[in-house]
């Protein structure tokens, strides 16, 4: 063995070539599992698409680059779970097209920031970030408050999700622009909103500008829902149940 070894580092045409196959075969058994992905992800309960509203925000949160400097992923770390909150599962991103995990932090995580603080903290940290954290760099996003969401034609938006495998139904498409508005407005019917998505939907004036549907209401409630749809609970006991489950084994 150590003699074949000794010519192939001797030839460095036939180094290369193996070299080559070596790293295919590690590719290959690191890839191709991804391709069934019932068994990279565990389910998780609670974990849904974004409504119309949540997606138009995260749609104004991808143009704006919030993701350059805020990540939404939380390490098995002990350090970032005391500071942030349970570690990012793999369901709770499996709709998102494209992934925010991010790499860099030049503000905090944001995978848990739904339902941290109020929309009226959001908003007012939007407007001027110096107002409520005095050492931010954070820019200014003020303007959002005047420029209406994009959700007149959010439906085909979803319906091209759903070709990438996100789970929204004939119905949730259709209604895709009734939805969106009415998670906006606290008085408007909701029973299509909650039937479509569950009643863990957030329904209000996110804003506070009751009669328009600002890019700053979608943000929001976008932010609002990260990291809340998720039974962490339930799948903590469940994995302490296999463990113990494994350990009387």
């Amino acid at each position: 063995m150590l003699k074949s070894h000794a010519k192939l580092e001797k030839n460095s045409i036939w180094l290369l070539i193996f070299i080559v196959i070596v790293i295919s075969i590690g590719g290959l058994i690191e890839i191709v599992p991804l391709f069934r992905i019932e068994t990279t992800i565990e389910k998780v309960s609670g974990v849904r698409p974004f409504t119309p509203l949540e997606l138009a925000g995260q749609n104004v949160y991808i143009r704006e680059g919030c993701s350059n400097c805020h990540s939404q992923q939380i390490r098995p770390l002990r350090d970032e779970v005391e500071r942030y909150g349970h570690y990012s599962l793999a369901a709770e991103s499996m709709y998102d097209h494209p992934f925010l995990w991010g790499s860099k932090r030049t503000g905090p995580d944001l995978a848990r920031v739904g339902g941290k603080y109020s929309d009226e903290w959001q908003v007012a940290h939007l407007l001027r970030p110096q107002n409520v954290v005095p050492e931010s760099i954070m820019p200014a996003y003020g303007f959002l408050m005047n420029r209406e969401a994009d959700v007149r034609k959010i439906g085909a938006h979803l319906k091209t999700l759903r070709i990438v495998g996100v789970p929204y139904s004939d119905d949730m498409i259709e209604n895709a622009y009734n939805d969106a508005t009415a998670q906006a407005h606290p008085d408007a019917d909701a029973a299509g909103l909650t039937k479509r998505y569950g009643k863990k939907v957030v329904q209000r004036d996110f804003d506070g500008q009751p009669l328009f549907v600002s890019e700053m209401d979608a943000l929001v409630a976008y932010l609002q829902t990260l990291g809340t749809l998720a039974d962490i609970k339930n799948y903590d006991l469940e994995l302490q149940t296999k463990a113990d489950t494994g350990a009387k084994k």
